[in-house]
């Protein structure tokens, strides 16, 4: 039984966190979120014109009305309304399905990619709410949904995707702007856990789809159980949560702030592929290997990365998912964003024949430094007979190598550039620090992302 004195003290600690309105939150975690706010928001403008982006926003609007103003949410760089859940499904779907959304190692997932479009639709009923306020709930997210994945990774067998936990983050930080009710919580933790998307992970990477990596229902569910929950809809307690073998995870919670380990991704692939797009990056950039140059290139990497897609992608979905592609289309343009792994960028000859020439195994040192590090090593065979190594290297963003502000602010305008205008990326970037000032309203950052995009 989950409802034991024990479990009850320790999920009292977990709930005094979450509600705290005055929660102290140090300064450079407050920095850290309004990061990963805009990066992430820059990732949505960017997949607006994807498939499935279009189709979820559509989906969203026909089949996740709603009959009150105050149950519904607007769907960002898009204006259309719909229901908060359904809004803040559609985004994390569209945000989800072009892969350059923040991550943590440990969870091997995604917090981000259902927390941000849940804040934003839970907040538009906060007209008050200033920036700082929505900084911390944000906060209060990614620190619950990141231990909620820890737990759930260390007690079952399976690898799930991040909807399957991010949905906790989520109750939480609804829970920080709506409630000060401890039952209210533990209902809709309990909830959010039971509804939870457990979708299996390698699947997906198998044959990449859509779906990707559940965070659209993830948010889904995360804001549908704290409203259930407000209104009597019962669960039982989350063991993930409340679970004796799991406590230790939550016992630092408010002293280490894991949001301070998130890597932001300077590519829209797979992170999995990351350790290997470094090593080409450091064999083109810094030893100066051109393209036409490579014979063969063999890849060493962990287990996970070598499952990745292995064929030609035929859709984004693949392409995202496939290191092959991932190496050969940043080899043959010089660079790898949204551009390169849409549209006509699939059917690129070039990059098909780099293709055939990438060999991909696993090695075991890099397998066994997984999920901590995505490390990889590339050896390069050219055509005059020379063969260059890049040496190990970890994928670049995360604390161990993070990306300096103007490569994060660089990323911003890659990613939005198709859908925004300069003077708008320009307006989101800055308030990437004003959103820490104590007078500036969430309303002024909501007014940048509602409107239509301005450009598709």
């Amino acid at each position: 039984m989950m409802s034991s004195a024990s479990n009850q003290s320790h999920f009292d600690e977990i709930a005094g966190f979450i509600l705290d309105p005055n929660l102290p939150v140090p300064e450079p975690v407050l920095l850290q979120a309004a990061t990963l706010l805009i990066d992430t928001l820059g990732v949505a403008a960017g997949a607006t014109s994807l498939d499935a982006g279009r189709i979820a926003r559509d989906f969203a609007c026909d089949f996740h009305g709603s009959t009150r103003d105050e149950n519904s949410a607007t769907l960002m760089f898009d204006g259309r309304r719909c229901s908060t859940p359904g809004a803040a499904w559609a985004m994390a779907t569209q945000i989800d399905n072009l892969d350059a959304h923040d991550g943590l190692n440990a969870t091997k997932g995604h917090i981000g990619c259902a927390a941000v479009p849940a804040l934003c639709a839970f907040a538009e009923q906060h007209p008050e709410l200033t920036g700082r306020q929505a900084l911390v709930a944000l906060c209060i997210g990614y620190e619950v949904a990141a231990r909620a994945g820890i737990a759930l990774h260390k007690t079952v067998t399976d690898y799930h995707t991040s909807g399957a936990w991010n949905a906790l983050g989520v109750v939480a930080l609804g829970a920080q702007l709506r409630t000060r009710d401890d039952d209210i919580l533990r209902h809709a933790l309990g909830i959010a856990e039971y509804h939870g998307p457990r979708s299996q992970m390698m699947r997906e990477i198998a044959n990449p789809t859509m779906l990707h990596d559940g965070s659209g229902m993830g948010a889904f569910i995360g804001i549908s159980s704290l409203f259930m929950a407000e209104r009597g809809f019962t669960g039982a307690p989350a063991i993930t949560v409340e679970g004796q073998e799991v406590a230790h995870i939550w016992a630092d919670l408010g002293q280490d702030w894991t949001i301070l380990r998130n890597y932001i991704k300077p590519y829209p692939i797979c992170r999995w592929a990351h350790g290997a797009l470094e090593c080409v990056r450091v064999l083109t950039q810094e030893q100066g290997v051109n393209a036409q140059e490579i014979k063969t290139l063999e890849v060493a990497t962990f287990a996970e990365s070598a499952a990745l897609f292995s064929g030609l992608p035929e859709t984004t979905s693949e392409a995202q998912y496939s290191l092959g592609f991932a190496l050969a289309a940043y080899l043959v343009h010089g660079r790898l964003g949204p551009a390169e792994i849409t549209g006509t960028a699939l059917q690129n000859p070039r990059v098909a024949r780099m293709h055939t020439r990438i060999k991909i195994r696993e090695e075991p040192r890099h397998s066994a430094r997984f999920p901590e590090g995505r490390w990889s090593d590339v050896t390069v065979h050219l055509h005059d007979g020379r063969v260059l190594h890049s040496g190990d290297h970890n994928a670049r963003g995360g604390p161990e190598a993070p990306m300096p502000d103007v490569d994060i602010h660089a990323k911003l305008r890659v990613m939005a550039a198709n859908t925004l205008s300069e003077r708008r990326i320009e307006e989101m970037w800055n308030m990437r620090q004003h959103l820490l000032d104590p007078g500036i309203k969430f309303s002024q950052f909501l007014s940048l992302i509602h409107p239509k995009v301005d450009r598709i």
